[in-house]
C-alpha cells in the first residue's frame, strides 16, 4: 500500500498536576477529574469514558509518553502537535514537551501548536471568569517567544513541510498583527539558519491564511455547529442558563456529519491554502454538564467513512503537503481522542492503520 496522508495529532499535555490547577479546581486536579465525573445524560450517551491500554496515566512519567509515541507510530499517525501556551513570556503545563525535548525520548516525530487564547471558566459555566489573560505584547515578546520554540525547530524529530519546521496557531485571527507577528517569525527563522517556517493556523471558511502571512488554514472549528456561536457572545451567560434549565446538552449525530463534515471544513485548495481535519467523536459534558455540545453514535466504522473522505481530499498533491490534522489523540473530557478506552479498544486505531497505508 502507498501511504496516502501524513496525519498529525493533536496532543493535550494536561494529565499532570501543576500549582495553577491546584489552585483553581483543587489539589491534585488533572484532566482525569473532569473525565472521571463524566455521567450519562440521555438515553444512549456514552459516559463515563474510560481508558485501556494506557489506563489513567501521568504524563510526568516517560514510560507513559514511550507507549503512547509507540501506539500513535504503529496506527499510521506521523507526528504529535503538542499543544504549546504561551501568555506574554509565562509558559504553562510546558513539562511533558519540555522532558521529551530534553530527554530525546520518545523518537517520535513532533510539532508545536500555540494554543492562544485566554484561559476563562468557560468549561465550566463561568465564561466570565479570567485564569490566565492571553496578550500580545509586541515584538520583543515575539522575539522571545521564538527563541524559546527555537530549541524545538532544531530538533531532528521536528516535523517539517519542504524542510520548513511547522508551527501551527490556534486563534491567529486573535493576533493583533499576523503579518507582523509572521513576517517577524521567517525573518527570525532565516537568520538563524533555518529554511523558513510553515506556519499553519485554525481558520474558518473565507480566512485566507497567505493574507495573514501563514501558509496555510485548517478548519476545525466546531464544525459548522451554530449552537455554539452564542458562547462567545457578550451576553453569553444567558444562553448558559438557557442550557441550564433546558436540562439536557446539545446534541447531534455524528452519522449525519462524519463525511459531511470534511467537504464543508475543507477551502477550495486542498494542500495549497488548507489542509484536512479528521473528528473521531465529540463529547465535552464531563467538562460542561448541560453546557455541553454531543456528536453522539461515533463508532469506528463511522469514522472509518469520515477517514476515507478525508484521504481522497486533495489526493493528487504530493505526500509532503497532504497533511490531515486529527483532533485529538487525548482530549478526553471533550471525547475526541484515539487512545484506546474500555468500549472499543483500538478499533478506532486499527480504521485509521488500515486506510492511511504505508510508505
Amino acid at each position: 500500500m502507498i501511504k496516502k496522508a501524513r496525519v498529525i495529532a493533536f496532543y493535550l499535555p494536561q494529565y499532570h498536576p501543576i500549582p495553577e490547577n491546584n489552585e483553581w479546581w483543587g489539589p491534585g486536579f488533572t484532566e482525569w477529574i473532569n473525565v472521571a465525573r463524566g455521567r450519562p445524560m440521555f438515553r444512549g450517551h456514552y459516559q463515563p469514558r474510560i481508558p485501556a491500554d494506557l489506563g489513567f496515566y501521568d504524563l510526568r512519567l516517560p514510560e507513559t509518553r514511550l507507549a503512547q509515541a509507540e501506539l500513535a507510530g504503529s496506527h499510521g499517525i506521523e507526528a504529535f502537535c503538542y499543544w504549546h501556551y504561551w501568555f506574554g513570556g509565562r509558559r504553562i503545563l510546558e513539562r511533558p514537551f519540555t522532558e521529551v525535548l530534553l530527554s530525546k525520548e520518545p523518537n517520535f516525530p513532533f510539532c508545536l501548536g500555540w494554543a492562544n487564547e485566554t484561559w476563562t471558566g468557560v468549561w465550566h459555566g463561568l465564561p466570565d471568569k479570567v485564569l490566565i489573560e492571553q496578550t500580545y505584547p509586541g515584538p520583543e515578546d515575539y522575539t522571545a517567544h521564538f527563541l524559546t520554540a527555537l530549541r524545538a525547530f532544531t530538533d531532528p524529530r521536528y516535523l517539517t513541510v519542504d524542510g520548513k519546521p511547522l508551527f501551527y496557531v490556534y486563534r491567529p485571527l486573535q493576533l493583533p498583527d499576523s503579518r507582523r507577528f509572521s513576517d517577524l517569525w521567517r525573518e527570525l527563522a532565516l537568520k538563524v539558519g533555518l529554511k523558513g517556517l510553515y506556519l499553519v493556523g485554525e481558520g474558518r471558511q473565507g480566512w485566507n491564511p497567505h493574507t495573514a502571512g501563514f501558509d496555510a488554514l485548517v478548519n476545525t472549528g466546531l464544525f459548522g455547529l451554530t449552537v455554539w456561536q452564542p458562547w462567545f457572545h457578550p451576553r453569553s451567560r444567558l444562553l448558559w442558563e438557557w442550557k441550564r434549565l433546558r436540562a439536557r446538552p446539545t446534541i447531534y449525530r455524528y452519522e449525519e456529519i462524519c463525511e459531511s463534515f470534511i467537504d464543508a471544513r475543507v477551502g477550495p485548495t486542498p494542500h495549497v491554502t488548507s489542509h484536512v481535519p479528521l473528528l473521531p467523536g465529540w463529547d465535552n459534558t464531563p467538562r460542561s454538564g448541560v453546557n455541553g455540545l454531543v456528536l453522539q453514535g461515533s463508532t469506528p466504522d463511522l469514522f472509518r467513512r469520515q477517514v476515507r473522505r478525508a484521504f481522497g481530499v486533495g489526493a493528487g498533491a504530493p505526500l509532503e503537503h497532504r497533511l490531515v490534522f486529527l483532533k485529538s489523540w487525548n482530549e478526553w473530557a471533550e471525547g475526541n481522542y484515539m487512545e484506546p478506552d474500555l468500549r472499543y479498544g483500538r478499533r478506532y486505531l486499527e480504521v485509521l492503520r488500515d486506510e492511511v497505508g504505508t510508505s
